[in-house]
C-alpha cells in the first residue's frame, strides 16, 4: 500500500524560531505569554497548554528585539496540550517592518544551522 503526499496548503514556509521569540497574547478576556515555535509571514505555531477552538480570535504583541509587533489572528486548529496555529489576519502597517526583520533573523538562523548541520554530518 502506497502512500501519497499532498502539496502543503502554506503560501509561505515557516522556519523555526529560537528561545527568544515569545509573544503576549489575549484571547476571550484571557492572557497569557507563549513560546513561538515556528513562524511564516502567514501565521505562527505558539506553544500553550491552554486550547482554543479553531476560529477564535486572539490578539498578539510579540516579545522581541526587533521591536514592536503587533497582530491579529485566528485560531485554525489547535493541539491540546502543545500549543495553538494561528493565521495572521493583520499586522498594523507601522509594525510590519519589524515582522520583516524577524523573519529575515529567523531565516537567517535556520539557514545557518542547515548548514552547521551539513558540515558536521561530513566524513572526516
Amino acid at each position: 500500500m502506497s502512500q501519497s503526499s499532498s502539496p502543503s496548503r502554506r503560501l509561505s514556509t515557516r522556519v523555526a524560531a529560537p528561545e527568544d521569540v515569545w509573544v503576549y497574547w489575549q484571547c476571550n478576556g484571557r492572557e497569557d505569554v507563549s513560546h513561538v515555535r515556528d513562524m511564516s509571514l502567514g501565521g505562527l505555531f505558539l506553544e500553550t497548554e491552554k486550547p482554543k477552538a479553531p476560529g477564535i480570535t486572539a490578539k498578539l504583541h510579540f516579545l522581541v528585539k526587533e521591536g514592536q509587533i503587533r497582530a491579529d489572528t485566528v485560531v485554525r486548529y489547535s493541539v491540546p496540550g502543545v500549543g495553538l496555529g494561528l493565521k495572521f489576519l493583520a499586522v498594523s502597517e507601522q509594525d510590519r517592518p519589524q515582522l520583516a526583520a524577524l523573519l529575515t533573523r529567523l531565516r537567517g538562523l535556520s539557514h545557518s544551522l542547515a548548514r552547521a548541520m551539513r558540515s558536521e554530518a561530513r566524513p572526516s
